[in-house]
């Protein structure tokens, strides 16, 4: 009986040092800045701080970054499969309704949400 304590202590305490190893890299948003209005079809940048000192050990540095409109997440992927290390990645502003109250979130390593901008020239509204 003590042995299985023993074993299970240890076995808990080897599991937790691995999982600590990990680190969270977590790159704000700075681009959009707030208030940027964007333009349908045209080339956005989504710059995400300076990554040339990230943590040893990331948990993950595969990005996507999504389409946010007033705080709900839409389905509109706009990049996917990239590095998070990049630090920035280019995409085209979607055909979506025109308004404000949109962000892009990226996914990587953790979530990170831009501040809000508008998009305008689709033509498209309520």
């Amino acid at each position: 009986m003590k042995f299985t304590a023993v074993f299970a202590s240890l076995l808990v305490a080897a599991l937790s040092a691995a999982a600590a190893s990990l680190d969270v890299f977590d790159p704000p948003v700075t681009s959009p800045t707030a208030g940027t209005d964007s333009d349908c079809h045209l080339r956005l940048i989504c710059a995400h701080r300076d990554t040339s000192n990230p943590p040893a050990e990331i948990t993950d540095t595969v990005g996507m970054l999504v389409l946010v409109k007033d705080k709900v997440i839409t389905p509109v992927i706009l990049a996917e499969n990239f590095s998070i290390l990049l630090g920035h990645i280019e995409v085209t502003v979607p055909l979506v309704f025109e308004g404000s109250y949109y962000q892009l979130d990226l996914f990587g390593d953790s979530g990170n949400l831009s501040p809000e901008f508008t998009i305008q020239g689709s033509g498209i509204s309520f």
